[in-house]
């Protein structure tokens, strides 16, 4: 009996020390999950919930915004070689942004997954080759930019998934046209398919070279690629679709990089251009023209820029803007001439701007003498206008004076100083002869109407009293 009573002990004892190290070995491993649930914390706190509410991974440096109740997904200049993988979003996309990558070729079935995209920018890649199921399931599609790549071929196969297509850039690529892009011109010169690769040219063969796809004879396409050029149809190699000893303007679609999300943008920033470029899109709605070497803007160089509301021209070597350079641009808010090397604007250049809210001007040599008055006269005119910039860097007596103040002071003194003045007249050599004489015969009314006489409008009616 005794026996068994200490063997009972001693199996309870067992037991209860088994219990502790149990115990023990929980509080360790207690430890270590909270040490690794935080370690999952901060995994996740990298990740995104799925619409099947799973965690899934976004793509390096890919970010996610919401604009107009839209989903973008951002992955430009990230160094991609691929297309990243459907699994990748927090919310269905609509707008897939790939631009400036290293994607070299798009295969078979790699937008799998994105069928809900409207729009799809693949712009400035290396794409070469464009498989013709690459885009199957993209039948809600409205927008591809292919643009700034290296594609010489693409089946017209390659485009039949996409139904909805309204916008396709296929410019600044290598397209060899001949047999067998028979049927991609075939397809693109369809009327109902006007907006489709409208500024795309041929590269080779040299008899098509500079020749756009919409207006190709497709006739021609398969004839021996090493017959010359048609007769009067001889082009410079250098200056495609040009004739001959003839330089044209430089082409925006080749010079400058167009973007259509969040909205049409076109940058020609650090190009080394020296005019603005021709053949500007219709719908661009920002452009960027600064640090360039642009001495003078010409008349009718943004006539095609209906829509342009944002215009950047900083820091080019501009000179002279000429009457009727800045005119169509009706829409235009903002405008900077900053960094330049401007001493006046000519009168009547910014007529057109009525909408214009914002105009920076520093940097600028401005002069202070009776030409920078249109300037002034413009600005008073439009008090809605945010202005910066505007001061005198000569002559020496105004350096750093506002310009508005230089005027005013001017009409304070200006009876009795203008008629002593043709000295200075002469040293400032730019103001305009017939301007100034048109001073000198109305001082005497200047303080009952200040405007210059150039800048009245004409007298349309003579009023005579009847006795």
């Amino acid at each position: 009996m005794h026996l068994a009573s200490s063997t009972l002990w001693a199996v309870v004892v067992l037991l209860l020390f088994s219990m502790a190290e149990m115990r023990r070995a929980g509080r360790g491993k207690g430890l270590k999950a909270v040490r690794n649930g935080l370690a999952r914390d901060r995994w996740r706190g990298n990740r995104r919930h799925g619409r099947s509410g799973a965690a899934r991974l976004l793509p390096p440096n890919c970010t996610e915004s919401l604009q107009s109740r839209d989903v973008f997904l951002d992955c430009q200049e990230r160094g991609l070689i691929s297309i990243p993988s459907s699994r990748s979003w927090s919310k269905e996309p609509k707008h897939l942004l790939l631009a400036r990558n290293r994607i070299r070729i798009l295969r078979d079935g790699a937008f799998a997954g994105f069928e809900g995209l409207k729009s799809l920018d693949l712009q400035q890649n290396q794409i070469s080759v464009v498989e013709e199921e690459a885009f199957r399931g993209l039948w809600r599609l409205k927008t591809l930019l292919l643009q700034h790549n290296k594609l010489a071929m693409v089946s017209e196969e390659a485009l039949i998934p996409m139904p909805n297509l309204q916008y396709l850039r296929l410019y600044d690529n290598p397209w060899n046209c001949g047999c067998t892009l028979e049927s991609l011109v075939q397809t693109l010169q369809v009327p109902s398919n006007r907006h489709l690769a409208n500024h795309a040219r041929c590269t080779e063969p040299l008899r098509l070279k500079g020749k756009k796809l919409k207006q190709l004879d497709t006739e021609f396409l398969c004839q021996d690629s090493d017959q010359g050029p048609p007769q009067g149809d001889q082009t410079d190699p250098s200056e495609p679709g040009k004739p001959s000893g003839i330089q044209g303007k430089p082409d925006a679609t080749v010079s400058c990089h167009a973007y259509l999300y969040p909205e049409p943008r076109l940058d020609c920033s650090r190009r080394d251009l020296t005019e603005v470029p021709s053949g500007i899109p219709d719908d661009i709605v920002h452009m960027d023209l600064s640090h360039n070497s642009i001495r003078q803007l010409r008349a009718r160089d943004f006539h095609e820029a209906r829509s342009l509301r944002t215009l950047n021209l900083k820091d080019n070597d501009l000179e002279h803007m000429e009457k009727g350079s800045l005119s169509g641009l009706l829409h235009l808010h903002e405008m900077d001439l900053s960094d330049n090397n401007l001493h006046f604007v000519q009168h009547g250049v910014l007529e057109d701007l009525y909408f214009l809210s914002l105009l920076k001007l520093g940097g600028n040599p401005w002069v202070c003498n009776y030409s920078i008055h249109y300037m002034v006269y413009w600005l008073r005119l439009h008090p809605g206008v945010r202005m910066s910039g505007l001061q005198c860097r000569s002559p020496v007596q105004h350096m750093g004076e506002r310009v508005e103040k230089y005027v005013d002071s001017y009409y304070r003194t200006c009876p009795k100083e203008a008629q002593r003045s043709q000295e200075e007249h002469e040293e400032l050599g730019d103001t305009d002869p017939e301007l100034w004489e048109s001073l000198l015969e109305v001082q005497g009314t200047l303080e009952e109407n200040p405007e210059p006489s150039h800048l009245r409008g004409p007298q349309k009616y003579q009023i005579i009293r009847l006795s």
